[in-house]
């Protein structure tokens, strides 16, 4: 059995001690001109992807979240750090992209001869378990094993509409165990702050088969996960 930890991280310690839980706020506002503002996206639905990017903004710079219990007010600087790193989470939108199209019903349940062939010429209709097993996983573990936090999106749904994709989620990998095939995931999750017991588990034995992710909280569906990507920040408002 093989087990990898990134050193230095426990949830307990180095996660939030809040719950990703805010209230109605605009992510982003825009002006247009003298005539209007835009508001674009809305705190209450989430900020899985600013704490974990700015979780590991703080543990790459020595740092410890604060010990607040409560999420930050909207009017301070540490809620606008988190709301910023939320925007850079998506990376211009090929993260949102990269959801959508692993949410896709028509995706084959097992890889086919089919589906390889198209992956050759750069058409993604690979199985979920492919890309976990064959395309993802790799690359979580590389983070992992030269001692990097590793940023994972989360595939809760399978649809074909845009407005589900608020269902998905994201976390940080911080470790893994693997015995044999079987592997289980440590993550960071901002929506179960304190708990270093959160992980996702997967029989990686046969990349074209059909093997569905485990994700040990209840009542918590999980389709597919893939490794997202990550560029560190100065968490300057929390030194």
């Amino acid at each position: 059995m093989g087990s990898v930890r990134v050193p230095g991280f426990e949830p307990a310690t180095n996660g939030f001690q809040f719950v990703n839980s805010f209230p109605h706020s605009a992510l982003k506002a825009f002006k247009l001109g003298n005539v209007a503002t835009l508001d674009v996206g809305d705190a209450a639905n989430g900020l899985c992807g600013g704490m974990s990017f700015s979780t590991a903004d703080l543990h790459r710079s020595g740092l410890r979240p604060p010990p607040d219990t409560a999420p930050p007010a909207a009017d301070t600087p540490a809620y606008r750090y988190i709301v910023d790193r939320q925007i850079a989470s998506f990376d211009d939108g090929r993260v949102p992209l990269r959801f959508y199209s692993l949410m896709e019903p028509s995706r084959p349940a097992r890889e086919s001869m089919l589906s390889s062939l198209l992956g050759m010429i750069g058409i993604d209709r690979h199985s979920r378990t492919w890309v976990m097993v064959h395309t993802e996983w790799p690359l979580i573990r590389k983070d992992l094993d030269e001692g990097r936090l590793s940023m994972l999106g989360l595939v809760r749904v399978v649809d074909v509409d845009p407005n589900k994709l608020g269902h998905n989620h994201q976390v940080v990998a911080y470790g893994y165990d693997l015995d044999g095939t079987s592997l289980r995931i440590r993550i960071y999750d901002p929506n179960w702050p304190r708990d270093d017991t959160v992980t996702i588990s997967l029989d990686i034995s046969d990349e074209r088969g059909a093997a569905t992710p485990t994700w040990s909280k209840p009542d918590a569906a999980l389709m597919c996960f893939f490794r997202a990507p990550y560029a560190p920040a100065d968490p300057v408002v929390f030194r």
